[in-house]
């Protein structure tokens, strides 16, 4: 635990604005925000001057705050000051963290994950002015690789405490977010004009920094907070700390919150494809013991949220749709359940990003072979989601499947606005979903959609004889698609799944449609821009 702030060596003023006591624990520290009247002041030899005035803080409801202590790579820290920014896509906050040893570092909140950075003290060569960068491609910066995940235009929005330096209190200005293949996160910050600020760190759990002194929403544990539908006027409840978007349990409208509770609230309406509502097959707010990763330890996770997604096809085919969980967990925070035509996988964001070389992707030692590239387009939400959800949501996909001995592997880079983002995880049976989450056994069997990790090596001419005869059964599954047939499909799955609409839409066209086995699987989504700012 780091040293009560109280008993190290400070630094002491006035406010020139209202009189009240302003400190400052570290030398090194140039700016502080008054606590009385958010007058932000600047260090000016052993006086301080006013230059301006900090908005208020709205609550956001993080785990963190000032004066909470923990430590990070052995060494203890305290958080002293507090940066509130926004987006087109939302909020972060970016926490000044002062070391007993007198060092600074930034804790900011990185799309429900954290990364403590510190900035570097010189970079090699100059940094890349914001518009010559495109999120996605590979820079030189600081003498190293790069690939550009982000760039968003911000705006600070509140400050509170002490600064390594005075913060932007008007305007705009660009962030860009950059990730490596060691797993790090490079950031510049562009908020001064004259001298583009360049920080590198780690994504890090709260967990592991064996903090004190968090608000009473440690962990993100949280008492339901709640808001009124703009839609319906019913009481919507929210739960998350890092909520962004909660979907209505009454008129299933889509609130964006991203703004804060209190602001005002945007919304849009969802059409039901179903007769009775969608509902998903996991039911929000139950919760199963999942291990997700070899040797990892079986944690609760719990249905905060449902996706519909299908692909775009552009040669006049059938979409090809699968379903999304958002899991939480209080310690590890965010995981997704994927349910696609060839079967059940989980996945998390990477901070980090793979070596990629043509159709082969490596990561942690294992290469990956693209499969496919596709647009995606979200149809259906329901629940929280930590990012913010918009209308007819879109994102261009590349899945990858593991080889070898990783053939259960999976990897997923998806494209949306000005971010990439990148996913892995592992392929799960459905037998292990179902025992995990406690279905009863009738309904069991909607959840079977294995397949084997790796097709078999068979002989070209058994290969084709399999080819000849999955045309033959598709054909005589299209003749036989009734509406007989579809009755079956909804009294099996439900008048709104995605069984039964597929066999409609069959039934229909007069064929069966295309389905990309894979597609989508490997849980790509979208948190519409921000990256670790």
């Amino acid at each position: 635990m780091a040293t009560d702030p109280a008993s190290q060596r400070a630094w002491r003023a006035l406010c020139p604005n209202c009189g009240a006591p302003v400190e400052f624990r570290s030398a090194a520290s140039a700016s502080a925000v008054c606590s009385f009247c958010r007058s932000t002041l600047v260090r000016d030899g052993d006086a301080l001057r006013r230059i301006g005035q900090s908005a208020e803080l709205f609550d956001d409801r993080s785990p963190l705050r000032l004066g909470a202590a923990g430590r990070y790579q052995g060494a203890a820290f305290t958080l002293v000051g507090r940066l509130q920014y926004a987006y087109e896509g939302g909020t972060w906050n970016e926490w000044n963290a002062l070391f007993d040893n007198g060092r600074t570092g930034w804790l900011s909140e990185d799309n429900a994950r954290f990364v403590f950075a510190f900035d570097a003290p010189s970079v090699q060569g100059p940094l890349p002015p914001a518009n010559e960068l495109a999120a996605g491609e590979r820079r030189l910066v600081d003498g190293r690789a790069w690939s550009v995940a982000s760039i968003v235009r911000a705006k600070l929005l509140a400050a509170e405490g002490e600064l390594p330096r005075p913060p932007k209190l008007d305007g705009e200005f660009d962030v860009a977010d950059l990730r490596s293949e060691q797993g790090e996160v490079g950031t510049i910050d562009y908020a001064d004009a004259g001298q583009a600020q360049w920080s590198v760190g780690r994504a890090v759990a709260l967990s592991e920094l064996a903090m004190s002194g968090l608000a009473d929403t440690s962990e993100k544990t949280l008492g339901a907070h709640g808001i009124t539908c703009p839609n319906c006027g019913a009481a919507i409840a929210i739960q998350l700390a890092d909520t962004q978007s909660v979907t209505c349990g009454q008129c299933h409208a889509v609130v964006d919150v991203s703004k804060g509770v209190g602001a005002d609230l945007a919304v849009f309406k969802q059409s039901n494809a179903g007769e009775s509502g969608l509902q998903p097959q996991l039911p929000l707010g139950t919760t199963g013991s999942l291990a997700l990763g070899a040797g990892a330890e079986a944690l609760p996770w719990q249905v905060v949220g449902y996706m519909e997604r299908c692909d775009v096809p552009d040669d006049g085919d059938a979409a090809t749709f699968w379903r999304e969980y958002l899991l939480y967990n209080r310690t590890a925070g965010f995981a997704f359940l994927v349910d696609a035509e060839d079967g059940w996988s989980w996945v998390v964001p990477l901070t980090g990003v793979p070596q990629v070389r043509g159709d082969v992707a490596r990561l942690d030692g294992v290469d990956y072979r693209k499969r496919y590239s596709y647009n995606a387009r979200t149809t259906w939400v329901l629940g929280e989601f930590y990012w913010r959800v918009t209308r007819d949501q879109r994102g261009f996909n590349t899945d990858y499947a593991g080889t070898g001995a990783g053939a259960h592997k999976r990897l997923n880079r998806e494209m949306a606005g000005t971010e990439v983002v990148w996913s892995a995880g592992e392929a799960l049976d459905a037998a292990t979903v179902a025992a995990a989450f406690r279905l009863p056994m009738d309904q069991r069997v909607a959840l079977q959609r294995d397949v084997a990790p790796g097709p078999p090596a068979f002989s070209p001419m058994v290969k084709v004889l399999i080819a000849v005869l999955v045309i033959l059964v598709l054909i005589a599954l299209v003749t036989r698609c009734s509406r007989d047939d579809c009755d079956t499909m909804r009294s099996t799955y439900g008048a709104s799944s995605l069984e039964y609409q597929r066999c409609l839409a069959s039934s229909r066209a007069g064929s069966g449609g295309a389905y990309r086995t894979g597609g989508g699987a490997f849980g790509g989504y979208s948190s519409g821009g921000g990256g670790h700012k």
